[in-house]
């Protein structure tokens, strides 16, 4: 062909080129903006002129938010196909290649500089996870989940089309993010429970011999909680008993001696007021998965970090010192400090 005849051929296979941002606050909420021009949310970002996509988006999130963030982490790239958008006949809409980059966690301050452009963006809000798909169309929805899911395995970009990952990693399989996450604000206090106040609920930090920690992820979606459960009258007002017990029942596991973390108070409870114990230990035997005899729920037994437990999770400013608290226990057990990793499926057996 000639170089005339290629670049005709090339030019009519074009597509176009977007970038967008994912944003979260301290909370793990996702930042979404709402235009006039659409009646769904929308992620921060726009179209990539004659620039990079990393420029595209560091160019729209200061059109449009007026923030100033040099954006240099890709999460996700989505090929979005003709059908994969909603848009009139007359556009003829080509297919779109959409970059995801990582625009960080903002704090408070940075959130308060946000300055909306006006005429385009009419507000922003930050939306739990689950609720993106009842706020922004389905394949923008599906694109910022993946981009989650991507962020928290820190794998770098995965590759979607039409906001489905080509190889989904174990969050993408239990659709995590798709059920609210557990919202559990509670102030994190060390040391045991003060005398008189009711322990409803033991959980345990169970370190695998790399760092990592055993996670129950609900199979349809993806909902996350840590072993462990409430006492029995055969526990004998003894949380590290509680503990075993329920890490045999719902993970089919055993796990070492537990050591006390501390205590979380919750007021608000139906009983009335009580203590949501915290403990940690290690993992020595995994079984095959079976479902737990209580709930007949049979969990996914996942490995993830410590850091990527609490993203699972909504807990608020206590997270960060309950956090401390795990890695001072993980020392004092002798585990080392786990590498970022995907979360990862334990299927058992094993025995360390």
């Amino acid at each position: 062909m000639t170089d005339e005849a290629y670049g005709a051929l090339r030019a009519s296979a074009a597509l176009w080129a977007g970038a967008s941002v994912l944003i979260t606050n301290r909370r793990g909420q996702v930042l979404l903006q709402r235009v006039g021009y659409r009646p769904t949310r929308l992620l921060p970002g726009g179209a990539v002129e004659r620039e990079s996509p990393a420029q595209a988006a560091a160019r729209e999130l200061e059109e449009e938010l007026g923030v100033k963030v040099s954006v240099t982490r890709g999460l996700a790239v989505d090929w979005v196909s003709p059908a994969g958008r909603a848009t009139p006949p007359v556009m003829k809409f080509p297919g779109e290649v959409l970059h995801v980059f990582d625009g960080g966690v903002w704090d408070e301050e940075r959130i308060a500089s946000i300055r909306p452009a006006p005429g385009e963006i009419e507000a922003v809000e930050f939306a739990e996870p689950a609720d993106l798909p009842a706020l922004m169309e389905p394949g923008d929805a599906r694109r910022a989940l993946a981009a989650l899911r991507a962020r928290i395995n820190g794998t770098g970009p995965v590759l979607l089309e039409d906001g489905r990952p080509l190889v989904p990693t174990l969050l993408d399989r239990v659709n995590a993010f798709t059920r609210h996450r557990a919202a559990h604000h509670w102030p994190w206090h060390g040391g045991p429970a003060p005398a008189g106040m009711p322990v409803r609920q033991c959980w345990g930090w169970l370190f695998a011999p790399d760092g990592r920690v055993l996670t129950l992820l609900d199979p349809a979606n993806g909902a996350a909680c840590l072993p462990g459960g409430t006492p029995e009258p055969q526990d004998h007002g003894d949380p590290a008993t509680t503990l075993t017990r329920e890490v045999a029942e719902e993970a089919a596991a055993r796990i070492s001696d537990p050591v006390l973390l501390g205590y979380l108070p919750d007021e608000h409870a139906s009983s009335g007021p009580c203590a949501r114990v915290r403990m940690a230990a290690r993992l020595t035997d995994v079984g095959p998965s079976r479902p737990d005899p209580a709930t007949g729920q049979t969990y996914v037994r996942a490995l993830a970090t410590p850091e990527q437990v609490t993203e699972l999770f909504d807990w608020g400013p206590g997270a960060a010192d309950q956090l401390q608290a795990v890695h001072q226990a993980r020392s004092l057990l002798r585990i080392p400090k786990a590498a970022h990793q995907p979360v990862s499926e334990l299927t058992g057996p094993a025995c360390w």
